[in-house]
């Protein structure tokens, strides 16, 4: 069933005024988001995606409405990786708490754009040359693999991203302190850069990144690019007040790369399958479909998505907590 015009237009516009109406909330009112308010917000936007799911079903079906809520939960799981980063570069630039809120909503811009950017080009280049799911599947394989490497990998990506750092400095004059979210200031008379332009550069760079990884990975679920616009937009909503949410606890969720690497493992193998199924290549069974192949249906997708973050997060968790009765024996011990 398709998606009528009238919805699609609708839906962007409301979802670009709840943005924009985000964006200056943040803007006239910067603070730290207390526990209470970041678990509202995030339920908020939680259950916005849902009741848009719902609304989506009873327009134009609800095979669209299950393709969105799989496309949502996977690129959602994908955002929260993103957080491991950002607390990253937070940490390295010193960047002070009350303005880590209006940092994180510029990253967000950033994101919507790029991923933007990506899906056009993405579903451009399947409807002329549909073999790209190998490359696609390919590729997530190999990001799966390195997403379950030891720790260090988020460690290793900051380190690149100081390089180009490194080499902004020499460029340009930069301040050494802040002046709020300024990326202009004063010094002695004399016009400078703030730090904030080198933490919003680094986080385009990692918010460039993750596209690469995040938009083939949806296009395995939909090549609908309203769907996977949309999908990737109420991802990125409260990944904002997440971030405050979760606070130290994304410290404790040491397991939570596997799970990410689990998803994008089974996604890109499902890509494989689905490439084969369509298969047009002239050296790959005569450049005819492969039957046989399973093609892999949107809702164990979905299980897969949710198992994985699940026990990767309880396991984080079981794991956390034992380290700490195991430090505490150990302080009383002393």
């Amino acid at each position: 069933m398709e998606i009528p015009v009238w919805f699609e237009i609708t839906s962007m516009i409301v979802m670009t005024v709840i943005l924009i109406a985000d964006l200056l909330l943040v803007r006239l009112r910067p603070h730290i988001p207390s526990t209470r308010e970041s678990t509202l917000w995030v339920a908020f936007y939680v259950g916005l995606a849902l009741l848009f799911a719902v609304i989506l079903g009873n327009v134009a079906g609800w095979r669209n409405a299950g393709d969105f809520i799989t496309g949502w939960a996977l690129e959602y799981s994908l955002s929260i990786d993103n957080l491991f980063v950002f607390v990253l570069i937070m940490a390295q630039f010193a960047v002070p708490r009350r303005l880590q809120q209006q940092v994180l909503m510029v990253g967000i811009i950033i994101a919507l754009v790029l991923r933007g950017a990506f899906i056009l080009i993405g579903v451009a280049v399947i409807e002329h040359f549909s073999p790209i799911f190998y490359i696609f599947g390919a590729f997530l394989i190999y990001t799966a693999i390195k997403q379950a490497m030891p720790d260090g990998e988020h460690d290793e990506e900051v380190q690149r991203e100081a390089f180009i750092v490194r080499l902004l400095r020499r460029r340009i004059d930069i301040s050494d302190g802040y002046d709020d979210a300024k990326v202009r200031t004063t010094v002695d008379g004399k016009r400078m850069w703030t730090p904030m332009i080198i933490v919003f550069m680094t986080i385009g760079i990692t918010d460039l990144t993750f596209a690469i990884d995040s938009i083939p990975a949806i296009f395995d679920i939909t090549t609908n690019a309203f769907l996977v616009f949309a999908a990737n937009i109420f991802a990125l909503m409260g990944l904002r007040q997440l971030y405050f949410l979760l606070g130290d606890l994304l410290d404790r969720l040491r397991y939570l790369h596997y799970g990410i690497a689990v998803i994008l493992g089974f996604i890109g193998v499902k890509l494989i399958l689905h490439a084969l199924h369509e298969n047009e290549l002239p050296f790959i069974n005569g450049g005819q479909h492969v039957e046989w192949v399973p093609d892999i249906d949107n809702m164990v997708s979905l299980g897969v998505i949710l198992a994985s973050m699940t026990v990767a997060t309880v396991a984080s968790l079981i794991a956390s907590s034992r380290e700490k009765r195991a430090e505490k024996r150990a302080a009383i011990a002393e």
